[in-house]
């Protein structure tokens, strides 16, 4: 057997069938290389597990075991109780052991480069293992890094008032030129989960009928309406310039702008100055153009933080009297938090630069999908690929982990336009360019790493699950941020509280509830000795757990759409039989539900072979390319999500983790491996 090279694994969410479909119409010219010069199934498919959710499939394919084994069930797991979940994204609660642990120990130069699930903080000692992030989806250092939201910037002459507007409809602040724009007085909350376990428990969530996915796609974002005028007290501005203001921090920092005009007498950029009596700018937007990794400042807790921020001058009339902005995220560039050693976050920031912040925007507006969602994702992308290609030089690595999660954030803004719906204000064809334009973005961050092809590096390019657009109405019986009630109710099993005239509250009547559903799809039973509510010790009998349960899966299999007539539960399976799903154990619930296709919500709740509109899947993606791997090879096997970590073992000459329950997929290695 010939000596193998280090070999890198590239990771993101991406569609298998759709995939295909780009591939094949030439959209996709660095991912067909790597399938000519690679092995995989003709449809690109790997079988994933379930949940089909982010953390325990990425703990699945780090340790070669499914969710029953490992621990990791979802972004949350069960607290203390039935009506209590804990941010679950932490490595030591995942009780299988990762594949990076076992190649580190073997003498293997590891870098495990933001891989949400299981990766952070690390749990060998090893010097062999490098860990950045991993604490949350979306980009390096989300969790702890992001110390402010985006927002939009509306600027007018029409305006006469600055003033910043939080959580503002979409369609309101997009068009900058209303005066009065009704506002949610609701604060938003905590922006994600935290590093340490426990960290962000979340108690009595409570998901009513009201709250329906039809008012969930409805987009909201923090608005700046800032008021436009000659520009007045400056150190140098130039004639004829117009000013304006623009409140960072929720209104805490403000920074003085000017607008000005080019040699042909149009305004087309804007001059942001720390103040005005500033000779230079910090930034210079250009019209139309991102400008990232903006250097400045955020206010956080009566502190002052240095960050950076993507920006946007999106729309600007000739004369400057109105203007649109985007301004990203934050993200505090001091903060080497998730970076271990500590040390390559210098490196990386000082050759490199500071990660670059993403874009969350999107949802019903087409202009910030359109204009925001991939200039920022091809910043991005070229920050982290450019990281992780000076560490493997610098530091001389042999295996590589990574995850980029711009498709799976993305679609969940836009996908449900690629079904014909009642509230989507886009149609399927804008949505489909949508769809197309990020899978041709993440071409284009794959072809980063395709010369490694040439260096003797193998790479292998999977996903944890894909998203689909649902054909029907969704029946809210699964999330995975709390409890959801209205089919539970409809049913009988989770009674809530009312308010003297009769009305339901968000609480829970725990003397009449026998059972509630929680998180993605788990349903706990109120059994006695178990779950304690007050001076309510539950209420079902101990002894009656297996005829209830008997009932709830005949009531959720017998459930119908009220529109359609058909069912909406594909599986319900009790706590011991969901094993054969990979979900079961201590970590599930009494019954675990899956939803039917066509009634799913985008992948947490569906089977992982799930099909959806206008070719969309829930089906995981699995390419594979490089030394010790057959080239123009398809195979006919069933590839699991199980057998990723096996295979990498064996093409690496170590041990596959200790809890693997997958095996090497052999028939596409080379002959004498």
């Amino acid at each position: 057997m010939t000596e193998r090279k280090a070999r890198a694994n590239k990771i993101l969410l991406l569609d298998s069938r759709l995939t295909r479909k780009y591939v094949d119409a030439g959209l996709m010219p660095n991912v067909k290389q790597y399938i000519e010069r690679g092995a995989q199934r003709h449809d690109l498919m790997m079988l994933g597990g379930h949940p089909t959710v982010t953390p325990p499939m990425w703990t699945t394919l780090a340790t070669g075991c499914y969710a029953n084994v490992h621990g990791i069930t979802g972004f949350f797991r069960k607290g203390d109780d039935i009506d209590e979940i804990d941010y679950n994204l932490d490595s030591r609660l995942c009780k299988a052991e990762p594949l990076w642990n076992v190649l580190a120990e073997a003498g293997k130069k590891t870098l495990v480069f933001h891989w949400p699930g299981c990766a952070w903080p690390p749990t060998s000692d090893s010097e062999n293992l490098y860990v950045v992030d991993g604490t949350a989806p979306g980009v390096v250092g989300q969790s702890t890094c992001i110390v402010e939201y985006e927002f939009l910037v509306g600027a007018s002459e029409k305006f006469t008032e600055l003033k910043f507007m939080p959580k503002t409809p979409i369609e309101a602040s997009a068009a900058c030129v209303t005066d009065n724009v009704e506002q949610e007085k609701e604060e938003m909350g905590s922006f994600s989960g935290n590093s340490k376990a426990g960290a962000n428990s979340r108690k009595n969530l409570i998901w009513k009928r009201e709250q329906t996915t039809t008012t969930a796609t409805e987009g909201y974002t923090d608005m700046v309406q800032s008021p436009i005028k000659p520009a007045t007290g400056w150190a140098a501005a130039p004639q004829d310039a117009k000013e304006f203001t623009i409140l960072f921090s929720r209104g805490l920092i403000r920074r003085p702008a000017l607008i000005l005009k080019n040699k042909d007498g149009i305004y087309d950029s804007v001059a942001i100055y720390k103040k005005k009596k500033d000779t230079e700018p910090f930034v210079v937007l250009p019209l139309g153009k991102l400008v990232s990794s903006v250097q400045d400042e955020a206010a956080v807790h009566e502190t002052t933080l240095k960050v950076i921020r993507n920006m946007k001058l999106l729309r600007m009339a000739e004369d400057g009297s109105t203007l649109t902005m985007h301004v990203s995220m934050a993200s505090h560039i001091e903060n080497d938090s998730v970076w271990h050693p500590k040390r390559i976050f210098r490196e990386v920031a000082d050759n490199v630069g500071y990660s670059v912040p993403c874009s969350m925007q999107g949802r019903q507006d087409s202009l910030l999908i359109t204009e925001c969602m991939l200039d920022n994702w091809y910043a991005v992308a070229d920050w982290q690929s450019a990281a992780m290609l000076h560490l493997i030089e610098s530091e001389d690595l042999d295996v590589v982990f990574s995850h980029m999660h711009s498709v799976d954030l993305e679609e969940h803004m836009f996908i449900k336009h690629l079904a014909e719906r009642p509230f989507n204000k886009n149609s399927t064809e804008i949505a489909e360019k949508w769809m197309q334009d990020l899978y041709v973005q993440t071409d284009y961050y794959l072809g980063k790493f395709l010369h490694l092809l040439d260096e003797g590096w193998t790479v292998i390019i999977f996903s944890d699950h894909a998203q689909v657009a649902s054909k029907h109405d969704l029946p809210l019986l699964v999330d995975i941020n709390g409890i959801c009630t209205p089919v539970m109710e409809e049913l009988g099993y989770t009674v809530l509280k009312r308010d003297e005239n009769g009305n339901r509250i968000g609480e829970i009547d725990w003397t009449k509830t026998r059972a509630v559903m929680q998180r993605d799809g788990h349903i706990y039973l109120n059994i006695k000795g178990r779950n304690k509510h007050g001076d309510i010790d539950g209420l079902v009998d101990p002894a009656d757990q297996y005829e209830l349960e008997e009932q709830i899966m005949t009531d959720l299999y017998g459930y119908k759409d009220p529109k359609t007539g058909h069912r909406v539960v594909s599986v319900a399976l009790r706590n011991k039989d969901a094993v054969l799903l990979g979900q079961g154990g201590p970590e599930a619930g009494d019954i675990c539900v899956w939803i039917a296709e066509g009634y799913n919500f985008d992948h947490a709740d569906s089977l992982s072979t799930t099909y959806g509109e206008n070719d969309t899947s829930v089906s995981p993606i699995f390419i594979a390319a490089g030394q010790g791997l057959q080239k123009g090879f398809e195979t006919d096997r069933m590839i699991r999500q199980v057998d990723f970590a096996a295979t990498v073992a064996a093409l690496a000459g170590v041990r596959m983790p200790a809890q693997c329950e997958g095996a090497p997929v052999y028939q596409i290695f080379e002959e004498e491996f």
